[in-house]
């Protein structure tokens, strides 16, 4: 990989543009013996592109500048996930000569204009997961992961993924030492697993009925407690299996994958606001032990309930 291409059009989301100049636009240093790359950022009409924060623009160079990059990433535009029908074309042709691509962000939706997303597995925003899969339903869109490389596309989520995703590439081309320096100078961890969650922000699950909102309470002020169908099921006076059968016609889900979402999302909880043990928190919420939360909670979450915590603590 020698010359890396970066697309910006109207209103580009400056932290995204900002972390992939660092990543792939940083002269050579002794300090590090790192690699040096020919770098460009295009655009399709050269000149000045508005800004959103306070500053503009300006790029000299066309898209043709990007036609023999040996990596092209994409920069989302602020408000927008549109592009113009050059840029499209531009990553049609980037793909078919075998060349690597990165979007960034809502920049995934500029690979689904181009037609790049079906069949594929990919990544955006937790804010645009949703619409990036009903737009382009034959993409299998992940919500949950931080990047994801299918073949020669790389998409990342929002922010500072961009700087996971690109010393993913760094390391992938180069080898794990070339990208442990980069994050170095960066002052960065040189490794977050793009299989780690989003820390998405996740709203207690709403339920219009009538009949089973104050059992969902009751089990909110209860986690501690063994839960199982037929516990529940007394509470609201009903036989077992029309209980479950009801709460799957209410909720969508089971009794179980209720419970157990809402013990990791107390867990959770418990983990930002207190600095009691992991064993406390399990019992805390049901889960009885610590092995059982970190189970639960790596799976739901993508990381350890002491990593979630080391992460995310409220000083008291």
């Amino acid at each position: 990989m020698k010359k890396v291409a970066v697309v910006v059009q109207e209103q580009p989301e400056p932290f995204g543009l900002g972390a992939l100049c660092e990543v792939w636009a940083e002269p050579y240093h002794p300090d590090d013996d790192n690699p040096v790359f020919d770098f460009v950022v295009v655009t399709p009409t050269p000149g000045r592109l508005r800004g959103r924060a306070g500053f503009d623009l300006v790029v000299e160079h066309g898209l043709e500048e990007a036609a023999d990059a040996d990596l092209v990433c994409l920069v989302p535009k602020t408000g927008s996930t549109g592009s113009a029908p050059e840029v499209s074309e531009l990553l049609r042709a980037t793909h078919a000569r075998g060349a690597m691509l990165f979007a960034h962000c809502s920049a995934t939706f500029m690979l689904g204009e181009a037609g790049l997303l079906d069949g594929r597995r990919c990544t955006t925003h937790w804010r645009y997961a949703t619409e990036l899969a009903e737009r382009y339903p034959e993409a299998t869109v992940d919500r949950d992961v931080l990047y994801v490389q299918d073949g020669t596309i790389v998409t990342g989520a929002g922010s500072a993924a961009a700087l996971d995703a690109a010393l993913h590439v760094m390391r992938q081309q180069f080898g794990a030492k070339v990208a442990a320096t980069t994050a170095r100078r960066m002052v960065v961890p040189p490794h977050r697993d793009g299989g780690q969650a989003q820390f998405i922000a996740r709203p207690v699950p709403v339920c219009e009925s009538e009949a089973l909102a104050p059992l969902l309470a009751w089990i909110g002020a209860n986690l501690a407690e063994e839960l199982d169908v037929e516990t529940l099921a007394r509470q609201v006076h009903m036989s077992g299996r029309t209980f479950a059968r009801r709460f799957k016609e209410e909720t969508g889900t089971t009794p179980y994958s209720w419970i157990l979402g809402e013990r990791v999302r107390a867990a959770q909880e418990l983990l930002e606001q207190t600095d009691h043990s992991i064993d406390w928190v399990a019992g805390e919420v049901g889960f009885g032990n610590a092995a059982t939360l970190r189970h639960h909670f790596g799976r739901s979450r993508g990381v350890s309930p002491q990593e979630y915590r080391r992460t995310f603590r409220t000083p008291a």
